[in-house]
């Protein structure tokens, strides 16, 4: 969410750097609300200002036994003007409101141009995609093949964009998610929570899920009481500290969570649709951090790494991408994709985003701390995947496949999973 007047002070600076992101910033309509909203406070400002005057001369002439009629119908007429003004004020300021919240955070200019992944600029592969004396399988394959992956029973269960893991396969989700939570505990230093899937609509609004996203959301309620499905972490853990005042002495504050995730996925139906990359619930360590504004560049560079530590804990070969300015998420300045190389699609594919989002989510959820001066300011926020269990399985699979059909795993797992081999009918081998 953004200051009103620091948009209207940026003035064609602010629409410049939307425009790169494809957003058409009205600035004189913005211009018109606060305008609106400020004569508002001036006018019942002065008006209150006036009662209270009213009110004195009342008081003191009944006091001299005057006339005070005359008065008391001012007084009356006052009364009125302002709970009009206050009716006025609180329309002005909803209206206000409502278009903030509609208003995309302003792209970092380090963000390339362009609209989509095809303008994303690479920035470093690291591992060597694993060349197969075979036609490598996909993972849908390998894991209905191998037993360890039931798609046709989790759509009985649930309809399509559903799995079911079973023996090997969920033990492997066990581990990785294990795996992923003691490297940043053990070594990036971020504190493990448990959090609640259902959160209200006004955590959901903090983080910048809503009002924009609303159709991509699970929502439920229980009588007048509504709540939604988390579409991931980063919404309770950045939201633990909604209007709240953190010490500085606190900073940096680095969470994590493993959690399920929902998603309807809304318009994004006959793209992914097979498989593990685009589900409706899915697993996913997060990874956050709220720091001083001044430290947020250098903790998104820090904080890929500690995503990117995953994948080489695993052997995966990946590639990290900055994201466009026209392909960055609606909360955030600039962003980093990493890739993972996905064989079967002889491609690399999305596996994590790192996001610095400024102060963007700090001001829709009223997280601040103190400045030198002692006054208070707002943090900066940052997130990312660390990793996604769903898709690290599918690369897990397809990267480490064998031509009898078995999975040989990374070393890694196996102080976690007590075996390194699947069996071409799914029994775990040491």
């Amino acid at each position: 969410m953004h200051n009103a007047r620091a948009l209207i002070e940026m003035g064609a600076e602010a629409v410049r750097r939307l425009a790169r992101r494809g957003y058409s910033l009205d600035l004189s309509e913005l211009e018109s609300l606060q305008s609106r909203r400020n004569q508002n406070i001036r006018s019942a400002d002065d008006l209150r200002a006036e009662s209270k005057r009213v009110a004195s001369e009342v008081q003191q002439t009944a006091k001299q036994g005057g006339d005070i009629s005359k008065l008391k119908e001012r007084a009356r007429e006052l009364k009125d003007q302002i709970r009009d003004i206050e009716a006025g004020q609180v329309q002005v300021e909803e209206q206000l409101r409502d278009l903030l919240l509609s208003i995309p955070n302003l792209p970092d200019d380090a963000a390339p141009d362009g609209d989509s992944e095809d303008f994303a600029i690479e920035v470093r592969r690291v591992g060597t995609p694993p060349a197969f004396p075979f036609e490598p399988k996909d993972h849908v394959d390998l894991g209905e093949a191998t037993g360890i992956l039931d798609f046709a029973r989790a759509t009985k269960l649930s309809g399509p964009r559903f799995a079911v893991s079973r023996g090997a396969g969920a033990a492997l989700e066990r581990a990785l998610a294990t795996l992923f939570l003691d490297l940043h505990t053990r070594r990036h230093g971020y504190v493990e929570h448990a959090v609640p899937y259902l959160v209200t609509r006004k955590t959901m609004t903090g983080t910048g899920q809503l009002p924009k996203f609303e159709e991509d959301l699970f929502k439920t309620g229980v009588a007048d009481r509504e709540l939604f499905l988390i579409p991931t972490a980063e919404v309770p853990l950045t939201n633990l500290y909604a209007d709240e005042i953190i010490p500085p002495a606190e900073l940096p504050l680095a969470l994590t969570a493993h959690t399920p995730c929902f998603r309807s996925e809304a318009g994004s139906y006959g793209r992914d649709t097979r498989g593990l990359i685009r589900q409706h619930q899915f697993a996913k360590v997060e990874i956050v951090q709220m720091v001083d504004p001044a430290d947020a560049d250098a903790t998104l560079e820090t904080m890929v790494g500690h995503a990117e530590a995953c994948l080489k804990e695993l052997g995966l070969a990946y590639r990290v991408v900055k994201l466009a300015a026209g392909d960055t998420g609606f909360s955030a300045q600039l962003t980093y994709d990493i890739e993972v190389w996905i064989p079967s699609q002889n491609t690399y594919r999305e596996i994590s985003s790192v996001s610095n989002f400024g102060t963007f989510q700090a001001r829709r959820a009223n997280i601040r701390t103190r400045g030198e001066d002692g006054k208070p300011k707002l943090v900066a926020t940052l997130n990312g995947s660390g990793l996604p269990v769903g898709r690290t399985l599918a690369a897990l699979l397809e990267q480490c496949q064998q031509q009898d059909g078995s999975i040989v795993l990374p070393e890694s797992l196996v102080p976690y999973l007590g075996f390194r081999r699947i069996s071409a009918d799914g029994t775990p081998e040491a």
